[in-house]
């Protein structure tokens, strides 16, 4: 199958600083894909190109198989959403939602219809005619998203979308953007620092580091078999073990405390505990590493075993949970 966008070994450079290092991505329509990187990794350079705001110096970039690497953004059927969302105070969330369609001047009758439907689907009928400082940051957010979404692209861009909320409505707006980006059937591609909202947000996720693309696939595969040690220690929480001149790594919720059976065990003491609420964080201080090892504990098993800073633990794992890697 064709894929909607192609990124055809792209490089971008500021003088000196490659930002962007020969970049191939291929992604499908109505896909929701996650740029996944550190600050300086190059997804946002990489955004902006998408949406016409820097120009990659090799390479092309395909939409529909039309290589659109100098066509300028206003002529591209792509949107771009900012984290400030950047709405006029001044105009009710009607207003604001169509002010890009007045801006074509498509028809009156045509952008009340298109308006009404976006309304519905991202929940804001209610609000029509409120103003920006009456709404909540979710509220705000919905708006924004709304008011690109109304122009039907064939490509919406979110930098960073979520950064603005606070931690208990930005779970709930990850959701929230899966479901709308599944109902209005757009490809998003969503620049992100925060792996946990690429995880759960996305159906797949690049992870750049430097410029240069380390790893594609679902989250599971990202998460499950990272392609190296970076990928492994930026995706979640990893412990690695050095051994026999290869690095071992293996995820806390793999190792079991007081295993019945397990391919390998250590005898560890705890150094320190985390209380989460769903799980208990245990920084346990084996020989196997100079740092603790952390084991994640659910609920129920720490209901089990009383389980205390100094007292001593046998850890098990098996093989098919660890990671190994040479680099």
């Amino acid at each position: 199958m064709t894929p909607l966008l192609s990124i055809d070994n792209v490089t971008k450079r500021f003088g000196r600083v490659i930002a962007v290092d020969g970049v191939s991505l291929d992604i499908a329509e109505n896909e929701f894909f996650a740029l996944l990187g550190a600050s300086g990794s190059g997804k946002t350079t990489l955004l902006r190109m998408l949406a016409g705001f820097e120009t990659p110096e090799e390479g092309a970039i395909l939409l529909d198989g039309a290589d659109i690497s100098h066509m300028p953004p206003n002529r591209r059927p792509v949107n771009l959403m900012f984290q400030s969302y950047a709405l006029f105070p001044h105009m009710t969330v009607e207003a604001n939602i169509a002010y890009g369609l007045e801006m074509e001047h498509l028809p009156k009758a045509e952008i009340t219809t298109r308006v009404g439907e976006i309304m519905e689907i991202t929940e804001l009928s209610p609000m029509a005619r409120r103003k920006p400082d009456q709404l909540s940051g979710g509220q705000r957010q919905r708006v924004a998203l709304a008011r690109a979404l109304v122009k039907r692209p064939r490509l919406l861009l979110l930098d960073e979308p979520l950064g603005a909320l606070d931690k208990k409505l930005r779970a709930a707006m990850q959701l929230e953007l899966k479901r709308l980006q599944h109902e209005v059937g757009v490809t998003f591609i969503v620049v992100t620092h925060d792996q946990e909202e690429a995880l759960v947000m996305a159906d797949r996720v690049a992870i750049l580091k430097d410029g240069r693309l380390l790893q594609v696939g679902t989250p599971h595969e990202v998460y499950e078999h990272p392609a190296n040690r970076y990928a492994a220690d930026f995706i979640g929480v990893m412990n690695f073990i050095e051994e026999d001149g290869k690095t071992i790594a293996i995820r806390p919720e793999r190792i079991r405390i007081f295993p019945d059976t397990a391919d390998r065990t250590a005898k560890g003491k705890i150094v320190a505990r985390a209380y989460h609420g769903l799980d208990l964080q245990l920084h346990v201080e084996t020989d196997l590493s100079q740092r603790p090892l952390l084991v994640r504990v659910t609920a129920d098993a720490a209901d089990r075993h009383a389980l205390a800073e100094g007292d001593a633990v046998t850890l098990g794992w098996n093989h098919t949970d660890t990671r190994q890697f040479n680099d």
